[in-house]
Protein backbone atom coordinates (compact mmCIF):
# COMPACT_ATOMS: atom_id res chain seq x y z
CA UNK A 1 0.00 0.00 0.00
CA UNK A 2 1.56 3.48 -0.99
CA UNK A 3 0.60 7.15 -0.80
CA UNK A 4 -1.57 6.99 -3.82
CA UNK A 5 -3.86 4.15 -2.19
CA UNK A 6 -3.94 5.62 0.97
CA UNK A 7 -5.33 8.74 -0.82
CA UNK A 8 -8.41 6.69 -2.60
CA UNK A 9 -9.42 5.27 0.97
CA UNK A 10 -9.01 8.31 2.26
CA UNK A 11 -11.46 9.94 -0.16
CA UNK A 12 -14.03 7.07 -0.31
CA UNK A 13 -14.05 7.86 3.85
CA UNK A 14 -14.53 11.34 3.17
CA UNK A 15 -17.36 11.05 0.80
CA UNK A 16 -18.76 8.53 3.01
CA UNK A 17 -18.82 5.33 0.90
CA UNK A 18 -16.11 3.50 3.82
CA UNK A 19 -16.47 3.67 7.04
CA UNK A 20 -13.54 5.26 9.19
CA UNK A 21 -13.11 1.69 11.08
CA UNK A 22 -13.39 -0.06 7.85
CA UNK A 23 -10.81 1.88 6.49
CA UNK A 24 -8.62 1.56 9.68
CA UNK A 25 -8.93 -2.29 9.33
CA UNK A 26 -7.53 -2.16 5.06
CA UNK A 27 -4.45 0.31 6.51
CA UNK A 28 -3.26 -2.56 9.28
CA UNK A 29 -4.05 -5.49 7.22
CA UNK A 30 -2.22 -4.05 4.41
CA UNK A 31 0.17 -6.53 2.45
CA UNK A 32 -2.19 -9.53 3.98
CA UNK A 33 -5.24 -7.98 2.02
CA UNK A 34 -3.47 -8.52 -1.41
CA UNK A 35 -0.76 -5.39 -1.22
CA UNK A 36 2.45 -6.69 -1.81
CA UNK A 37 3.39 -3.47 1.15
CA UNK A 38 7.03 -4.48 0.03
CA UNK A 39 9.95 -3.44 -2.12
CA UNK A 40 12.50 -6.59 -3.01
CA UNK A 41 15.89 -5.07 -4.13
CA UNK A 42 17.40 -8.76 -4.16
CA UNK A 43 19.87 -8.54 -1.44
CA UNK A 44 16.83 -7.28 0.98
CA UNK A 45 12.78 -6.79 1.18
CA UNK A 46 12.22 -3.13 2.91
CA UNK A 47 9.02 -3.15 4.33
CA UNK A 48 7.42 0.39 3.05
CA UNK A 49 4.05 -0.49 4.89
CA UNK A 50 5.45 -0.60 7.93
CA UNK A 51 5.10 3.33 8.73
CA UNK A 52 1.53 2.76 8.02
CA UNK A 53 1.16 -0.13 10.80
CA UNK A 54 3.30 1.34 13.44
CA UNK A 55 3.92 4.88 12.61
CA UNK A 56 7.67 4.67 12.29
CA UNK A 57 9.37 3.34 8.95
CA UNK A 58 11.47 0.89 8.50
CA UNK A 59 15.35 1.07 10.01
CA UNK A 60 18.56 -0.09 8.12
CA UNK A 61 20.59 -2.14 10.54
CA UNK A 62 23.73 -1.57 9.20
CA UNK A 63 26.03 -4.76 10.83
CA UNK A 64 26.86 -7.54 8.60
CA UNK A 65 25.87 -5.36 5.67
CA UNK A 66 28.05 -3.89 3.01
CA UNK A 67 28.94 -0.24 2.39
CA UNK A 68 26.88 -0.35 -1.17
CA UNK A 69 23.71 -2.38 0.28
CA UNK A 70 23.61 0.60 3.04
CA UNK A 71 23.96 3.01 0.40
CA UNK A 72 21.56 1.56 -1.58
CA UNK A 73 18.95 0.69 1.48
CA UNK A 74 19.23 3.89 2.71
CA UNK A 75 18.16 5.57 -0.91
CA UNK A 76 15.19 3.29 -1.07
CA UNK A 77 13.71 4.17 1.78
CA UNK A 78 14.34 8.24 1.26
CA UNK A 79 12.39 7.95 -2.37
CA UNK A 80 9.46 5.57 -0.16
CA UNK A 81 6.03 7.61 0.70
CA UNK A 82 6.24 9.43 4.15
CA UNK A 83 8.27 12.43 4.70
CA UNK A 84 10.13 11.11 8.09
CA UNK A 85 13.90 10.39 7.15
CA UNK A 86 15.78 7.29 6.36
CA UNK A 87 17.81 6.06 8.95
CA UNK A 88 20.38 3.79 9.44
CA UNK A 89 22.04 2.50 12.90
CA UNK A 90 25.41 0.18 13.29
CA UNK A 91 27.36 1.29 10.51
CA UNK A 92 31.09 0.68 10.26
CA UNK A 93 33.65 3.24 8.72
CA UNK A 94 33.48 2.49 5.49
CA UNK A 95 29.78 2.25 5.59
CA UNK A 96 29.94 5.63 6.96
CA UNK A 97 32.32 7.16 4.64
CA UNK A 98 30.15 5.37 1.91
CA UNK A 99 26.98 7.54 3.16
CA UNK A 100 29.19 10.57 2.95
CA UNK A 101 30.10 10.37 -0.08
CA UNK A 102 26.90 9.20 -2.10
CA UNK A 103 24.89 11.94 0.54
CA UNK A 104 26.48 14.97 1.50
CA UNK A 105 23.60 16.07 3.13
CA UNK A 106 22.90 13.07 5.14
CA UNK A 107 23.44 13.58 8.83
CA UNK A 108 25.97 11.45 10.82
CA UNK A 109 26.68 11.03 14.06
CA UNK A 110 30.18 8.87 14.48
CA UNK A 111 29.91 8.01 18.05
CA UNK A 112 26.56 6.29 17.23
CA UNK A 113 27.66 4.70 14.29
CA UNK A 114 24.16 6.26 13.01
CA UNK A 115 22.65 8.32 9.45
CA UNK A 116 19.80 9.95 8.73
CA UNK A 117 18.83 11.19 5.53
CA UNK A 118 16.13 13.60 5.10
CA UNK A 119 14.85 16.34 7.55
CA UNK A 120 14.29 15.62 10.94
CA UNK A 121 10.55 15.84 12.01
CA UNK A 122 9.43 18.58 14.17
CA UNK A 123 10.18 17.45 18.13
CA UNK A 124 7.45 16.18 20.29
CA UNK A 125 7.81 15.03 23.59
CA UNK A 126 11.18 15.08 25.59
CA UNK A 127 13.21 12.21 26.02
CA UNK A 128 16.49 12.54 28.46
CA UNK A 129 19.10 9.93 27.66
CA UNK A 130 20.94 9.07 31.43
CA UNK A 131 24.47 7.86 30.50
CA UNK A 132 26.71 6.69 34.12
CA UNK A 133 29.85 6.69 32.30
CA UNK A 134 31.60 8.12 29.32
CA UNK A 135 32.81 4.20 28.00
CA UNK A 136 28.55 3.75 27.34
CA UNK A 137 28.81 6.92 25.16
CA UNK A 138 28.26 4.97 21.96
CA UNK A 139 25.35 3.13 23.20
CA UNK A 140 24.10 6.40 24.47
CA UNK A 141 24.46 8.09 21.38
CA UNK A 142 22.41 5.58 19.54
CA UNK A 143 19.96 6.04 21.92
CA UNK A 144 19.61 10.10 21.49
CA UNK A 145 20.34 10.16 17.65
CA UNK A 146 17.17 6.98 17.71
CA UNK A 147 14.86 8.67 19.30
CA UNK A 148 15.22 12.29 17.58
CA UNK A 149 14.95 10.86 14.13
CA UNK A 150 12.15 9.19 15.80
CA UNK A 151 10.70 12.89 16.53
CA UNK A 152 11.45 13.41 20.29
CA UNK A 153 13.40 16.53 21.74
CA UNK A 154 16.49 15.02 23.28
CA UNK A 155 18.00 16.03 26.23
CA UNK A 156 21.61 14.29 27.59
CA UNK A 157 23.03 13.42 30.73
CA UNK A 158 26.17 12.18 30.54
CA UNK A 159 28.78 10.58 33.47
CA UNK A 160 26.32 10.62 36.10
CA UNK A 161 26.85 7.11 37.25
CA UNK A 162 26.22 5.87 41.15
CA UNK A 163 30.27 6.26 42.10
CA UNK A 164 29.73 9.86 42.07
CA UNK A 165 26.27 9.92 42.64
CA UNK A 166 25.88 13.80 43.35
CA UNK A 167 26.68 13.98 39.98
CA UNK A 168 23.07 12.87 39.68
CA UNK A 169 21.42 14.21 42.19
CA UNK A 170 21.40 17.54 41.12
CA UNK A 171 20.02 16.46 38.15
CA UNK A 172 16.37 15.99 39.44
CA UNK A 173 14.62 18.66 37.92
CA UNK A 174 16.25 17.78 34.79
CA UNK A 175 14.84 13.88 34.76
CA UNK A 176 11.29 14.76 36.03
CA UNK A 177 10.73 17.22 33.16
CA UNK A 178 11.20 14.46 30.57
CA UNK A 179 8.57 12.12 28.96
CA UNK A 180 10.75 9.05 29.24
CA UNK A 181 14.11 8.12 29.80
CA UNK A 182 16.72 6.37 28.90
CA UNK A 183 18.78 5.11 31.71
CA UNK A 184 22.16 3.42 30.19
CA UNK A 185 24.96 1.78 32.53
CA UNK A 186 27.69 -1.30 32.36
CA UNK A 187 29.36 -2.00 35.36
CA UNK A 188 26.88 -3.62 38.22
CA UNK A 189 24.20 -1.73 36.39
CA UNK A 190 22.60 0.24 39.42
CA UNK A 191 21.95 3.25 37.61
CA UNK A 192 18.75 2.49 36.88
CA UNK A 193 17.17 1.81 40.28
CA UNK A 194 18.78 5.10 41.49
CA UNK A 195 17.04 6.90 38.57
CA UNK A 196 13.78 5.00 39.38
CA UNK A 197 13.80 5.43 42.83
CA UNK A 198 14.33 9.55 42.18
CA UNK A 199 11.69 10.23 39.80
CA UNK A 200 8.30 8.44 38.35
CA UNK A 201 8.82 9.31 34.76
CA UNK A 202 8.59 6.42 32.44
CA UNK A 203 12.17 4.84 32.42
CA UNK A 204 14.08 2.21 30.08
CA UNK A 205 16.89 0.54 31.12
CA UNK A 206 20.10 -0.42 28.45
CA UNK A 207 22.63 -2.27 30.10
CA UNK A 208 25.74 -2.02 28.22
CA UNK A 209 28.88 -4.53 27.89
CA UNK A 210 31.60 -2.11 29.54
CA UNK A 211 32.79 -3.85 32.77
CA UNK A 212 35.98 -5.84 33.89
CA UNK A 213 35.97 -9.84 33.25
CA UNK A 214 32.64 -10.85 35.78
CA UNK A 215 30.78 -8.16 33.72
CA UNK A 216 29.82 -10.90 31.42
CA UNK A 217 29.92 -8.57 28.39
CA UNK A 218 26.98 -6.67 29.81
CA UNK A 219 24.92 -9.77 31.66
CA UNK A 220 26.11 -8.31 35.14
CA UNK A 221 24.40 -5.52 34.45
CA UNK A 222 21.29 -6.79 32.19
CA UNK A 223 20.50 -9.23 35.93
CA UNK A 224 20.41 -6.33 37.79
CA UNK A 225 18.37 -4.07 35.98
CA UNK A 226 15.78 -6.84 35.47
CA UNK A 227 16.06 -7.13 39.36
CA UNK A 228 15.65 -3.54 40.34
CA UNK A 229 13.66 -3.09 43.09
CA UNK A 230 12.72 0.36 41.84
CA UNK A 231 8.99 -0.27 40.31
CA UNK A 232 8.63 1.11 36.81
CA UNK A 233 12.06 -0.25 35.14
CA UNK A 234 11.84 -1.66 32.12
CA UNK A 235 14.55 -3.00 30.38
CA UNK A 236 16.36 -3.57 26.58
CA UNK A 237 19.01 -5.86 25.83
CA UNK A 238 22.59 -5.82 26.11
CA UNK A 239 23.97 -2.56 24.32
CA UNK A 240 20.29 -2.18 22.68
CA UNK A 241 20.25 1.75 22.21
CA UNK A 242 18.16 1.67 19.53
CA UNK A 243 15.19 -0.19 20.83
CA UNK A 244 15.13 1.73 24.30
CA UNK A 245 14.40 4.90 21.80
CA UNK A 246 12.14 3.61 19.71
CA UNK A 247 10.14 2.94 22.82
CA UNK A 248 11.16 6.24 24.78
CA UNK A 249 10.19 8.51 21.66
CA UNK A 250 6.75 6.37 21.35
CA UNK A 251 6.07 7.13 24.93
CA UNK A 252 7.06 10.52 24.68
CA UNK A 253 5.53 11.58 21.58
CA UNK A 254 2.23 9.65 22.61
CA UNK A 255 2.28 12.09 25.87
CA UNK A 256 2.72 15.10 24.67
CA UNK A 257 -0.46 14.74 21.70
CA UNK A 258 -2.53 13.19 24.98
CA UNK A 259 -1.12 16.38 26.81
CA UNK A 260 -2.04 18.60 24.10
CA UNK A 261 -5.91 17.04 23.73
CA UNK A 262 -6.53 17.93 27.72
CA UNK A 263 -5.53 21.32 27.20
CA UNK A 264 -7.50 21.40 24.09
CA UNK A 265 -10.31 19.68 25.75
CA UNK A 266 -10.01 22.21 28.69
CA UNK A 267 -10.05 25.70 26.42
Amino acid sequence: MDRSDVRVLLTEVASGTVPVEAALDRLIAGPLAGDQGYLDLGYARLDTHRGLRTGDPEVVYGAGKTPDQVVGLLGALRAGPGTRPALATRLDLDALEAVREAYPEALVDRVADCVALGQLPEPSGRVCVVSAGTSDAPVAAEAAFVARAYGAEVHRLNDVGVSGIHRLLGERHTLESADCLVVVAGMEGALPSIVGGLVGVPLVAVPTSVGYGTSLGGLAALLAMLNSCAPGVVVCNIDNGFGAAVFAARVARRARRHSAAERDGEG
